[in-house]
């Protein structure tokens, strides 16, 4: 195996991580936790 098979299998995994990343973020079910946490600053003590 040489040096840029590697970067190659790094910079794969990476974009694999970013995608899975992405649609967790997008994903409905996590929507009313967001939500929720997107009106922490706003709350008063």
């Amino acid at each position: 195996m040489d040096v840029n098979t590697l970067r190659s299998a790094v910079t794969v995994a990476g974009l694999i991580c970013f995608i899975g990343i992405v649609l967790w973020a997008w994903s409905s079910r996590n929507a009313a936790d967001f939500e929720k946490a997107a009106q922490l600053p706003f709350e008063q003590d």
